[in-house]
Formats: C-alpha cells, structure tokens, sequence
C-alpha cells in the first residue's frame, strides 16, 4: 500500500497515538440534553455523538455510551430537552461532564438557571440561546456487523418546541455563527467554534 496513506482495521487498533476516529468525524455539535427522572429531579449532561436526522416531523437524537442517567430518565418520562452549547457557556457545560450520582442536579453543580418548557416536563437552560423540547420516538441499541450488541444506546426524539434568542435570528435567518456553538473534536479536550467569516454560500445545481 502507498506509503501516502495509513490504513488499519479498528480490530486490530489504528497504531497512532491517539485514536482518529473522533477527528475524522469532527468537529460534531455537542447534545446538551436536559432531563427529569420519575421523582422530578434534574439531569443535564453533554454527549458529542449527536445530530439532526430528519425535516417533518423534525427528530434530533444522541448516542450514549452506556446506559446512563439521560437515557434511563427519557425512557421513563418520554421527553428531553437539547440545549445549545455556546462558546460563552463552554466551562458550565465542561462541569455538567463530572461522573457524579443520579441525585446530584447538574444544573446547581454548574451554577446554570433552570427555564420552564411548553411542551415538556424538563427544564431547559435558561442561559443558553436555542433549546428544543423533545418527545420521544425511539431508544435503539446499536450493534456491530457480527450481531453482537453494544452497550450504547441511540435515543431519538420529536422536537415539539423550540426556543430561540431573537438576537440569532435576522432578515428571518437564523445566523449560526453569531449564536457562537461550542464543536468536539477529537482528542481529549479539544473543541472547535465558528466563525461567521468563514461562511460562504454554494447553492445546490438544479
């Protein structure tokens, strides 16, 4: 094989220092999911395998890598919230990362303000410029090519409301560079921003 390429099989390890999976598919938003469990309390954690997924009716989901406090919550109340990270929010959403127990409410750990939602039971993050208020469609198992399980779980949701700073928005448009969303990339702590210079427009053949 040419020596311009380095080539491996996941199987058998990539053979670099630090895995390049996630730095090839990078930089990924970041799903901010806010949730309640059956007693009410709150959970608020961050997962960067996260996307849109469909126009009408509009789903959103996440992966969880093991079947965490976020996924046991939606599977018992049926709803989230995803909250946009911006880069101004970057160090409390760093905190809502922290492996703590189940009855610890991340948002005073991260010193956050709880929002009332519409249209479901969750709160949203008050501070942060988007949140959409999710209902859910579907929690999957993923599996490998062999039909071995794995333990992480996709949970997918329908956005039943969303919650926009009027600031992001101008001429109708929703500006995504000044609403300033906080990107993962791949290794340890690294993470990306936008900036609206960098935008150009290409506009699809008909």
């Amino acid at each position: 094989m040419s020596s311009d390429f380095h080539f491996y099989e996941p199987s058998a390890g990539h053979g670099l220092k630090h895995d390049p999976f996630n730095s090839i598919i990078a930089p990924r938003p970041i799903g901010w999911i806010s949730t309640v469990d059956e007693k009410g309390i709150a959970n608020l954690a961050p997962y960067s395998f996260f996307n849109a997924f469909n126009y009408t009716p509009p789903i959103i989901g996440f992966s969880s890598i093991g079947f965490k406090d976020s996924v046991r919550n939606i599977q018992a109340t049926g709803e989230f919230c995803y909250n946009l990270v911006s880069v101004p929010l970057a160090q409390q959403m760093n905190q809502t990362c922290a492996q703590v127990d189940a009855s610890v409410d991340e948002f005073e750990l991260a010193g956050l303000t709880k929002g009332e939602s519409r249209t479901v039971k969750p709160p949203h993050v008050a501070e942060s410029g988007v949140v959409m208020e999710c209902r859910k469609t579907q929690i999957v198992q993923l599996q490998g090519s062999n039909g071995e399980l794995c333990d992480t779980w996709m949970v997918f949701g329908e956005v039943t409301g969303v919650k926009i700073k009027t600031s992001l928005i101008e001429d109708g448009v929703f500006k995504t560079g000044r609403a300033e969303p906080l990107l993962r990339a791949g290794g340890a702590g690294d993470y990306y921003t936008i900036d609206s210079e960098n935008l150009f427009e290409m506009l699809r053949p008909r």
